[in-house]
């Protein structure tokens, strides 16, 4: 499959790139009688990849592709999964899920209740496809597309998925048909759907962690339901910022005490690589001039004690309040790498 490079990183292609490449290939078989090795699509912005067959199976009524996923240098949990379209004989274009591919089962997200999680751009992708193809070869655009993605079920349980409520596998994803290596957006776009799909259920209280350690803390601390807890990971700035403009009425935000105090500090994107924990703030915030010298902040934390932990947690909430604006009210929660709570601002 063909690509183009990203700095010294490859970009690699979507699941809706591929289902829509499959798609094609299908009713190039379906309606012309033949498959082709390989296909070609334009994707939104204008680039067009090549896409060799995996897999090509017909009979009457009916022809299925299946396309390899490459996902590039992204380490994408659905890289070399098969995505299988299976295309027959309908009225108007309709969607189908196989096996391996969801099913919605919560409002908020931008497909209905009880319809496949292939999302709207990818659904708007095939579509085209199936007009240009029907022009192509004299036919009528009636068609029945159903995707499918061996071990898909197995494959959705590394994702966020259930957690969404979309049941039975994995959904049809992309807005631009291109995976960008490491990009923030798909998991920032992932924290913005676990907030729609909280305010639709009516949720009033969520919590955004920085791992699974402080999010078990957090859950069970708070009580609260698994569609509550939003993968916020390293992207505080990410989650605060949608939920400004979408607004639910209490946030938790837990983690460790690092990344916590790099919150507390201003920064709104916590990962190691790119934010770094200002030890000399700290020795100010805990009156304890040997803090300047730690190496970590659990080793300040260390040196300080849990006063340090606590202005770490009222210095958090005061930053993430300030970035959510007045409609939410902030608590938070800072941890130690066993999961203890060790500071607490707010409720």
């Amino acid at each position: 499959m063909t690509r183009k490079p990203t700095g010294d990183l490859r970009r690699g292609w979507t699941t809706g790139a591929c289902a829509t490449a499959a798609t094609k290939a299908a009713l190039i078989q379906l309606w012309g009688g033949a498959f082709p090795d390989a296909v070609s699509i334009t994707l939104p912005k204008g680039e067009v990849p090549v896409f060799p067959l995996a897999l090509a199976e017909c009979g009457p009524g009916w022809a299925r592709v299946g396309i390899t996923k490459d996902a590039g240098d992204d380490p994408d949990v659905t890289h070399g999964a098969l995505i299988i379209v299976t295309v027959r004989t309908g009225t108007g274009v309709q969607f189908v899920a196989g096996r391996g591919v969801g099913t919605v089962t919560k409002p908020g997200l931008p497909i209905g209740v009880g319809e496949p999680a292939i999302n709207p751009v990818p659904r708007q992708m095939m579509r085209d496809i199936v007009a240009e193809m029907a022009v192509e070869f004299n036919q009528t655009p009636d068609v029945q597309i159903e995707v499918s993605i061996p071990d898909g079920e197995i494959i959705a349980q590394k994702t966020w998925n259930p957690r969404l409520g979309i049941i039975g596998g994995l959904s049809i994803l992309g807005t631009t048909g291109v995976v960008r290596p490491f990009s923030c957006a798909a998991w920032i776009a992932s924290i913005h759907r676990g907030v729609d799909v909280a305010r639709a259920d009516g949720l009033t209280h969520v919590a955004g962690c920085t791992g699974a350690t402080s999010e078990k803390t957090v859950q069970a601390h708070c009580g609260l339901p698994n569609h509550a807890m939003l993968d916020m990971g390293d992207f505080a700035g990410g989650m605060l910022k949608y939920l400004r403009k979408n607004p639910v009425a209490r946030v938790t935000i837990g983690g460790g005490i690092g990344k916590m105090a790099k919150l507390a500090q201003g920064a709104v994107d916590l990962h190691s690589s790119r934010t770094q924990v200002d030890f000399v703030q700290l020795a100010e915030w805990a009156g304890t001039p040997a803090v300047k010298d730690a190496n970590t902040a659990l080793e300040a934390y260390t040196i300080a004690g849990p006063t340090l932990a606590d202005r770490i947690a009222k210095e958090a909430r005061a930053a993430a309040q300030h970035l959510v604006g007045d409609q939410s009210t902030i608590d938070t929660v800072v941890i130690d790498r066993a999961g203890n709570i060790i500071g607490r601002a707010g409720a």
